[in-house]
């Protein structure tokens, strides 16, 4: 499959929505493109569907109205191995609950998806860690960490693929602003080195991007 260059959004609504006559926003029943090397924030209250946006996004769900493109082709088209290449090769995802194996080490959690991968190298993801102050948590479960520690595992997991895009479900919304900053500088980093496109929501603590366009649903 070829790199994923844009997302196109038209007229886009979850069907859940669809009784509750919601007027058009700046991503709902509007047209919408996301575009790779760009970097997105995605605002709205709680309940305003932000996670199933990125869910429509990585293909988790399909329940709405409209189209969603990656670069010209409908991805009601996609078959199961389209999706399986697309989640392994051009998009990462952290979702709002994060998702870790709450028995696996924090460590073990990121080496199962270097295992699938091989890219980056453990070294760097070791070197996220401890610019992110988990150096000293490696061998902790990851369900006895603080959600602010999980969300930290998380964030390193997500990076540790290939991806066009990277979606990331209110990836900060229990760290501090200086860990805020360390993350944001590590997703920066990586979206650059890869020539990637940055999507990510908000309620009211975002990840600390720079020239993100700014999205209200």
């Amino acid at each position: 499959m070829q790199r994923i260059d844009s997302i196109t959004l038209s007229g886009l609504l979850p069907r859940v929505f669809i009784s509750e006559n919601i007027p058009p926003s700046e991503v709902w029943r509007s047209p919408l493109r996301f575009e790779r090397g760009k970097t997105y924030l995605v605002e709205a209250a709680s309940g305003g569907g932000k996670s199933s946006l990125a869910a429509f996004l990585y293909g988790l769900r399909d329940d709405y109205e409209g189209k969603l493109l990656f670069n010209e082709r409908d991805t009601r088209t996609y078959t199961i191995s389209d999706w399986q290449e697309t989640r392994r090769r051009h998009i990462a995802y952290l979702p709002q609950e994060l998702a870790l194996f709450p028995e696996l080490t924090a460590l073990d959690n990121i080496r199962l998806k270097l295992a699938l991968t091989g890219d980056p190298s453990e070294s760097m993801a070791l070197k996220w860690m401890e610019r992110l102050g988990m150096s000293g948590r490696l061998d902790y479960p990851a369900g006895k960490l603080s959600i602010g520690q999980q969300q930290r595992v998380a964030l390193v997991r997500s990076l540790c693929q290939p991806f066009d895009f990277i979606l990331l479900d209110e990836p900060v919304s229990h760290l501090d602003e200086a860990n805020n900053r360390i993350a944001a500088a590590i997703v920066a980093e990586e979206a650059a080195r890869r020539g990637a496109g940055v999507i990510m929501t908000s309620v009211g603590n975002p990840l600390l991007l720079p020239d993100a366009v700014r999205l209200k649903l």
